[in-house]
């Protein structure tokens, strides 16, 4: 079925229930890089300790990613989202019981696999949900679902942490995931959406068809597509996982005062990747679009995040 066969309110609808889906994984991973100070004091974690939390998380998310987009290929993206949030709601709530440094690296371990299915479902959900001129302007929307996470986290963890206690915080930013279920029931489970999201869009003929795992990796779009997030992580990461410890330590901020800070740098990189999506789809509406990306915009994205290197100053 065609994207087209649901009305312009039910495809991004769906687009914005994905968006949601972004959101809450944030939400849930970054609960501990915010209370990192706090945490790490009382369960006696060194800062090479942190460190390797925060990797068991990456890694782990590395290492389940093409495994839960072949999943999500299987099973669609419907069932295996909500299969997805479910789990690591539950993964991510006992963190809140962790007595130290062997438990909380065995939960991000696993929060790292049971999260690494949302963004290929999110996007599957995304590109079979909008027609292709769209599909770019929708996944800049995508996008701006974990900045938002990562803005509401800072003010929420810290007033659970100062209202109740550190432990409370985890519980209470893994609730999230069940605000979420309702919403992805009514929105992807009504009969249009549900035929659009099961249903492999047809190929056309300008577009490449499934091959093996070894012709995606090979082909110059998806190089091209690893070079630019293997070069954008590691500043995006580290800014995400040290800056609480950062404004903490080195700043002398009180550890329920960071949500005052953190929530900022999330709202600018959402406006840049609702402006790079919009001037993407604006690029594909033209008459002589041949596909290609515009080598522009990734330039301009390029030397913005070299900026982050003059935080050093």
């Amino acid at each position: 079925m065609s994207p087209l066969s649901l009305s312009r309110a039910q495809r991004w609808a769906l687009v914005l229930a994905a968006t949601f889906t972004m959101t809450i994984s944030y939400v849930d991973r970054q609960t501990l890089s915010v209370l990192a100070p706090v945490v790490t004091r009382e369960l006696h974690i060194s800062e090479q300790g942190y460190g390797w939390l925060a990797s068991a998380f990456s890694v782990a998310y590395l290492v389940g990613a093409p495994l839960a987009g072949a999943w999500i290929d299987r099973v669609g993206a419907r069932r295996g989202l909500l299969a997805a949030v479910l789990g690591w709601t539950a993964v991510a709530g006992l963190h809140a019981l962790a007595p130290g440094f062997a438990a909380l690296f065995a939960l991000r371990v696993a929060l790292g696999f049971a999260e690494s299915p949302s963004f290929p479902g999110a996007a599957q959900t995304v590109t079979r949900a909008l027609s292709r001129a769209d599909r770019a302007r929708g996944l800049g929307v995508l996008f701006t679902g974990s900045s938002i996470g990562a803005m509401l986290v800072p003010p929420l963890a810290t007033w659970l942490m100062r209202e109740f206690s550190w432990r409370a915080a985890f519980l209470g930013t893994a609730l999230a995931g069940l605000v979420w279920v309702p919403v992805w029931l009514t929105v992807a489970w009504s009969r249009g959406a549900r035929e659009v999201i099961d249903r492999p869009p047809e190929v056309t003929p300008d577009e490449i068809p499934r091959g093996s795992t070894r012709t995606v990796l090979a082909h110059p779009a998806m190089l091209r597509a690893l070079v630019l997030v293997v070069a954008s992580a590691p500043p995006l990461a580290f800014l995400l996982l040290w800056s609480a410890k950062y404004l903490v330590q080195t700043c002398g901020v009180a550890q329920v005062n960071v949500g005052r800070y953190l929530w900022f740098p999330p709202l600018v990189y959402d406006l840049g990747s609702v402006a790079f999506g919009h001037l993407s789809s604006v690029r594909a509406r033209r008459n002589r679009y041949d596909g290609s990306p515009d080598r522009a915009l990734v330039a301009v994205a390029a030397a913005l995040t070299a900026c982050i290197g003059l935080l050093a100053f």
